[in-house]
């Protein structure tokens, strides 16, 4: 079979990465994709908003499913124009996407169909998300509606940087993204990202992994795409990974359909853990960035048919199995990130870096001149296996410490929690 999978990311090269090894693969194709990716795959200059363009080079090149790496096409409704073309799209219709599209329509899903989450008020008017916000206190959270890379949530311990917060979105900190605002309650516990496969039906539950959000080490500083992660999630227990499924997961899917937008893809469960149980913090509609990373190094199966499985309704018959292993990434990013981050930097080393049981996985790398050069906030996923997360953890800073990019940064403390917990073993 030959698979397009669309995206640029340090998520897709994780993905081409698994998807090469398959024995059902025929040809892999990438776009735009990255100069890692293109060890992987053969990359294609597409321009992904043009979908029109895509389905023409899916037809030409006999593709027999398109993989969309990352949120924004889905949400624009890349699977529903392909689909109408006769392909087959491994990800969510436009309808279905807004389960990220929209953190509003997210939380009125929520209130509807009785799944757990926080409390919430959702605004198009900054005067009555501030008198809201001053009426309930904080800590609160702020969060733009719509998609903002990972940037438009602002958890706020003061009123007035809640206040703050409302104001950037309608200020147009955003774009568009922040035209509406959803205030929540603040969840006290500890986050887990749990993942599932879906085909509309059916879920499979698909690992879980704990991200590292915050730029600094401690957890301090604003928040990020991601500057690590690591799986399985320890807090995600048997017990408890059935508790989300039983009320956060199926729930989710029986109202989608019943909403007539049945859920096809990767549900990403943005879950906090709390005293009371599992509280759904937001949905996303793809693989995390760089929660996928660590998967896709645990996976054991192929994951070629099992994407085909969610395409074709087969899920209920299919499962996935993983390594005893812990898996931990490493984000490297450039100096100035998650601001302007400096691009053009030459980085070199990978091949040092790389070993047994390690990937180097590129996120925002470009070729000049013949070498390789930051060309974005998060530039490398530095990724390993470990017995636990501590040997993974080791693993991965050894091979970064072997990257030569004086420009680049990391943080030092990714997986403290579940390092923490084996000390205490």
């Amino acid at each position: 079979m030959n698979i397009l999978l669309i995206g640029s990311g340090g998520r897709e090269h994780a993905l081409a990465w698994k998807l090469a090894a398959s024995p059902q693969l025929t040809k892999l194709y990438c776009a735009p994709g990255n100069p890692g990716i293109a060890r992987e795959a053969e990359c294609v200059a597409l321009d992904v908003t043009d979908h029109a363009a895509v389905a023409a080079f899916a037809k030409a090149n006999d593709i027999g499913l398109v993989v969309v790496g990352p949120e924004a096409p889905l949400v624009a409704g890349m699977a529903d124009d392909l689909e109408a073309e006769g392909i087959r799209v491994f990800g969510p219709s436009k309808a279905a996407a807004r389960l990220e599209g929209s953190k509003g329509f997210t939380k009125d899903l929520c209130a509807r169909f009785n799944i757990p989450t926080g409390a919430y008020g959702r605004f198009s008017d900054a005067a009555a998300a501030r008198a809201y916000v001053e009426a309930q206190g904080a800590p609160i959270v702020v969060k733009a509606d719509g998609l903002a890379a990972g940037k438009g949530v602002t958890v706020a311990m003061t009123v007035a940087e809640a206040l703050g917060a409302i104001d950037a979105c309608f200020d147009g900190a955003f774009g568009g993204a922040g035209a509406e605002v959803v205030v929540e309650e603040f969840l006290d516990g500890e986050e887990a990202s749990f993942f599932c496969l879906c085909d509309g039906t059916s879920a499979l539950p698909f690992g879980s992994a704990q991200d590292h959000k915050r730029v600094g080490e401690g957890d301090t500083g604003p928040n990020t795409g991601g500057m690590g992660a690591y799986s399985p999630a320890p807090v995600m227990t048997p017990e408890m990974t059935a508790r989300v499924m039983d009320e956060i997961v199926k729930p989710t899917l029986a109202g989608m359909a019943e909403l007539g937008c049945p859920f096809q893809g990767v549900l990403f469960v943005g879950l906090m853990i709390t005293a009371q149980g599992p509280q759904l913090i937001e949905y996303n509609v793809r693989f995390g960035d760089p929660e996928c990373q660590v998967l896709m190094m645990r996976l054991k199966d192929d994951l070629l048919p099992l994407l085909n499985g969610a395409v074709d309704g087969q899920l209920s018959h299919m499962s996935a199995r993983w390594r005893d292993d812990a898996a931990l990434t490493v984000v490297m990013a450039a100096n100035g990130y998650p601001g302007t981050p400096q691009k053009g930097s030459v980085i070199s080393g990978l091949e040092k870096a790389a070993g047994e049981g390690t990937e180097i996985f590129h996120a925002g790398t470009a070729e000049k001149d013949g070498q390789l050069v930051a060309a974005g906030g998060r530039v490398l996923n530095v990724t390993a296996l470990g017995k636990t997360v501590t040997e993974a953890r080791d693993r991965a800073y050894e091979a970064v410490d072997r990257i030569d990019w004086p420009q680049g940064f990391c943080r030092r403390d990714i997986g403290w929690r579940a390092v923490e917990r084996e000390k205490a073993r």
